[in-house]
């Protein structure tokens, strides 16, 4: 049976309209009118993190872009190797929303004195940053072929990816998350790094999701 969704809280920002709504015993966001993410399934949210940090022989410092409904940060957490984990969200609702209606469901990982949150635009912050790290995990729009915010497709791009290759440490790791399959983007990672690893994701209905794991740059820096 089909329910109806409960608005919890609609904001404007400069990027479109953000919504929070609750179905049943699940939330889920929306962004533009186009469904971004959900708490009924975090099983590819994190394993964005736990296969990243599997190819990783010392992850000690993660960063995570995008919030999200907080799956991928507590992933990270609960490796007792990671001593910092930054995510960078952009957008302040969903910030507040997972201190708030969202805090169960990740545990409290906000509250975790490991995490810090950067409020901030991820396309503008890794061309600033001068930090590094061990493993950088992007859950960003739906992926490459399908991103909510035009701003977004920058990360996907060889400007994108190489100023990421520039934050990441020496046996680093990126991940990628995507809602589509793209054979495109795959072909295209090879161009930077000598290993691309594809992992489906089955999901209860419809199609599954993917990782992209990116290691050893071919671009040394």
């Amino acid at each position: 049976m089909y329910h109806e969704p409960e608005v919890i809280e609609r904001f404007h920002t400069d990027r479109g309209d953000i919504q929070l709504q609750k179905r049943e015993d699940h939330y889920e966001i929306i962004y533009n009118g186009t469904f971004l993410m959900a708490t009924y399934n975090g099983e590819s949210e994190r394993l964005l993190v736990s296969r990243a940090l599997e190819r990783c022989k010392n992850p000690c410092k993660i960063m995570i872009g995008g919030l999200g409904v907080g799956f991928s940060l507590e992933e990270a957490l609960t490796d007792s190797r990671v001593s910092k984990v930054d995510v960078v969200e952009i957008e302040e609702a969903i910030i507040q929303w997972n201190r708030t209606y969202l805090a169960q469901v990740s545990g409290h990982a906000l509250d975790n004195p490991r995490a810090k949150v950067i409020h901030t635009d991820l396309v503008k912050w890794i061309n600033e940053t001068h930090g590094t790290y061990d493993a950088i995990c992007l859950d960003i729009d739906n992926g490459p072929d399908w991103t909510v915010s035009e701003s977004n497709t920058g990360l996907y791009s060889e400007q994108g990816i190489n100023a990421l290759i520039k934050l990441l440490r020496y046996n680093g790791v990126i991940s990628y998350w995507s809602a589509t399959e793209s054979t495109e983007f795959v072909d295209y990672l090879k161009l930077f790094f000598e290993e691309v690893e594809v992992e489906a994701v089955p999901q209860p209905r419809g199609e599954p999701d993917y990782i992209y794991l990116a290691s050893s740059p071919k671009i040394k820096h």
